[in-house]
């Protein structure tokens, strides 16, 4: 029988989100985090596919006993880090299902990173003073969850800033500190899932804390079921009879093997100038997803027909509805070798390559309506000091046009300090009499 995940109702509205959920996964496999955050209205599923796709992760082996989940191969946690492999071997090794961690609202920042095992310490036998690890580094090797993260970015600033530092690298980092012991730094592999609800407060995660929302490789914008059927199906609990993906964790090729094209890579240049993307990240996060997509086709080369599939995945928490749609336009000119103001990054390119991706076209135009509703339904906040015709859509300080800014007069003209009664220009503390 099925599993859950491959039972749940497939429709335009959430396959990105399945679809980026299985490179995550793909990822993982190959020791590389991906980072994804699924964002949309309240009750559209979103947790539910991500909490289903916990069935798809094969188990790892590990240290027996471990917390931190030491690769035998490769420990790293401060009790086996030293050791040599005859140590190792002599401990010997077991196996457990993927860790599938999650991070609540209510959690404290001990926790997560970590905090002083009071078990151990208050051992009338043999009491020790030592580190019970928290959330992130039991996840080691598997994914955290967290629901609603916009929430938690705006409550709990401090879990923030160590969610950056465990995104910020691949591998991230985690630092436990308690008083009266070491202090202990540990790299974790572990990828990030989030989902929020960005037209409730606080607000899209990219407006409340802009750093931690370009940490993600991808953001997907779950949208509504959009035919009858689909509603009626997933209300009857049964699935469709629709193409099922392979096994997850049986890929035949390797992360390592897919190669990215030298054409590609220029493309990548080109949109970060170009375009005026902020932060590399988001021309890397490109790169990767595109690896993956050639993955999961089982391709070994990943090519402007992947570039096209998750350009918008990668950049709809980074830049805005136009500048996505500028850069779909250039790419869609380069495969469909029609001529533009911008000059092909490939002359002489095999165009019968590119016609193949034609339906990613659609694909997109597809995206772009369901993203541009979702802008349209998030609430306005316009920048400080702008009015009239300056005011913007995006929530981007512009400069006013002095043209176009009414200006009123006050009243009457303004007198000189010179003239002014003296009751105007000091006042005095009432003097007490008693």
């Amino acid at each position: 029988m099925k599993n859950l995940y491959y039972r749940l109702i497939r429709h335009n509205g959430n396959q990105d989100l399945f679809r980026v959920v299985e490179m995550s996964v793909a990822a993982l496999l190959h020791e590389r985090p991906f980072h994804i955050q699924a964002e949309g209205l309240r009750g559209t599923g979103k947790t539910t596919i991500m909490r289903a796709a916990r069935e798809l992760l094969p188990p790892i082996t590990r240290i027996k006993g471990c917390l931190y989940n030491c690769h035998p191969a490769m420990p790293h946690c401060p009790f086996h880090r030293r050791l040599s492999q005859a140590e190792i071997a002599l401990l010997g090794t077991e196996e457990i299902p993927r860790p599938f961690l999650e991070i609540s609202q209510a959690a404290k920042l001990g926790t997560v990173v970590g905090s002083i095992d009071l078990a151990n310490l208050t051992n009338p036998a043999n009491p020790l003073a030592a580190l019970l690890p928290g959330t992130i580094p039991q996840a080691h090797r598997g994914i955290i969850f967290i629901d609603e993260i916009n929430r938690l970015a705006d409550t709990a600033p401090e879990l923030a800033d160590v969610l950056l530092d465990v995104m910020g690298t691949r591998p991230g980092r985690v630092q436990i500190e308690e008083p009266g012991l070491p202090v202990v730094e540990l790299p974790v592999t572990v990828s990030i899932w989030a989902a929020s609800n960005p037209d409730e407060d606080p607000g899209p995660l990219s407006r409340i804390r802009k750093q931690l929302a370009d940490r993600f490789d991808v953001t997907v914008v779950m949208g509504r079921p959009d035919n009858c059927q689909a509603v009626v199906d997933i209300l009857a609990g049964k699935s469709r009879e629709q193409p099922v993906p392979g096994n997850i964790g049986q890929l035949s090729g390797s992360l390592d093997a897919v190669e990215v094209s030298p054409e590609v890579r220029l493309i990548l240049g080109k949109i970060y100038l170009d375009f005026g993307l902020e932060s590399l990240r988001s021309v890397a996060a490109m790169e990767t997803a595109s690896c993956l997509a050639a993955l999961l086709a089982g391709r070994s080369t990943a090519g402007i027909a992947e570039l096209t599939q998750v350009a918008p995945l990668a950049l709809a928490h980074r830049v805005n509805a136009g500048t996505i749609d500028a850069i779909m336009n250039y790419l869609n000119s380069l495969t469909g070798g029609q001529e533009s103001g911008q000059d092909p990054v490939t002359k002489g390119a095999d165009q019968g390559a590119f016609r193949e991706i034609s339906p990613w076209v659609a694909w997109w135009l597809a995206c772009k309506r369901r993203l541009t509703a979702w802008l349209q339904s998030l609430p306005h906040l316009p920048a400080a000091g702008i009015s009239g015709d300056a005011q913007g859509g995006e929530g981007n300080a512009r400069i006013v046009d002095p043209l176009k800014t009414t200006i009123i007069a006050p009243p009457k003209p303004a007198l000189p300090i010179s003239q002014l009664p003296d009751e105007q220009l000091v006042t005095r503390e009432p003097k007490q009499h008693g």
